[in-house]
């Protein structure tokens, strides 16, 4: 394996995002190519963290994107600041300066709001990493913008021109695939498909993110979760749900899983009345024993 390569897989691990040496490979080719990388996979599996261990990591700023429907370029790249600037005008009046003066005085750096796409192009000092969550939210038209940046992160303000990026992002995007990226996005970015973990690698990660919870209950709780999403669920628990019930069982105190802590507990991993119900059915039907061996 490439040294560089381990060097990412060791620093990750050292931040307790327990990885492998495909997800160590993506990370360090990104950084070494100078090229988006794409992350897709299930919710809640870890694709945000890897921008946040990333960040961790090179020891520079995490500027995050988070995406949403109606998203436009103004909130993801900058705005004017209109309440500071009339106050500016008002402060002027009476001044020696003509109005063509006061005005141009207006549109500067000071009255400029940056977003975090501005902010991640204007980053003094080192690159920042900079994370665009959930791209799969926004809408196409706000994608076709986004290409144009990512191509050679520039932007032309027209009051103050062009401001090119003198440290290069490095970019991380992650979708939950509730729609369809374009293929030019994707040929633009290298990609990265995470998927649940193996239930040894689940449950290293439950250890190092939850120390304080017992080796017995935390094997229980994978074991548990693995035989929990073959079963048809409308949404399918992650780690993250994995270790928000790891923190619970540990603020109840508990030793094992028994039917009466995972009833009262699977409002933790289970977020749909659905899929609550199924559960409650399988409890009922004396099944939990068998969900807590390993594969069973």
């Amino acid at each position: 394996m490439n040294q560089g390569i381990r060097d990412i897989q060791s620093v990750m691990e050292k931040s307790s995002y327990i990885t492998d040496r495909e997800v160590a490979t993506a990370v360090y080719l990104a950084t070494a190519l100078q090229k988006p990388l794409l992350v897709e996979g299930h919710p809640g599996v870890g694709k945000t963290e890897i921008a946040k261990v990333l960040a961790s990591a090179l020891s520079t700023d995490l500027i995050r994107l988070q995406c949403y429907e109606g998203l436009d370029a103004a909130a993801a790249l900058y705005e004017w600041n209109y309440p500071r600037q009339l106050l500016h005008l008002k402060l002027e009046e009476g001044s020696a300066a003509s109005l063509a003066e006061r005005e141009g005085s207006l549109f500067s750096e000071a009255f400029l709001l940056k977003r975090p796409l501005l902010a991640a192009i204007t980053h003094p000092g080192k690159a920042p990493v900079l994370l665009i969550d959930e791209v799969d939210r926004a809408d196409e038209e706000f994608e076709a913008f986004l290409l144009e940046i990512l191509s050679d992160f520039q932007v032309t303000i027209p009051e103050l021109g062009t401001i090119k990026a003198t440290h290069r992002p490095i970019v991380v995007l992650t979708s939950n695939r509730s729609r369809e990226l374009s293929e030019a996005l994707r040929r633009r970015c290298l990609y990265l498909w995470i998927g649940y973990p193996s239930l040894d690698k689940e449950l290293q990660i439950v250890r190092a993110k939850v120390p304080a919870l017992s080796q017995r209950l935390a094997g229980e709780l994978t074991a548990f979760l693995h035989s929990l999403r073959r079963t048809r669920l409308e949404k399918v628990p992650g780690v993250s749900e994995a270790l928000d019930w790891g923190l619970a069982l540990v603020a109840l105190h508990a030793t094992h899983l028994d039917d009466e802590l995972v009833r009262s507990t699977m409002g933790c991993f289970l977020k749909d009345e659905r899929d609550l119900q199924r559960l409650e059915t399988e409890l009922a039907a004396g099944r939990l024993p068998a969900m807590l061996s390993v594969g069973g």
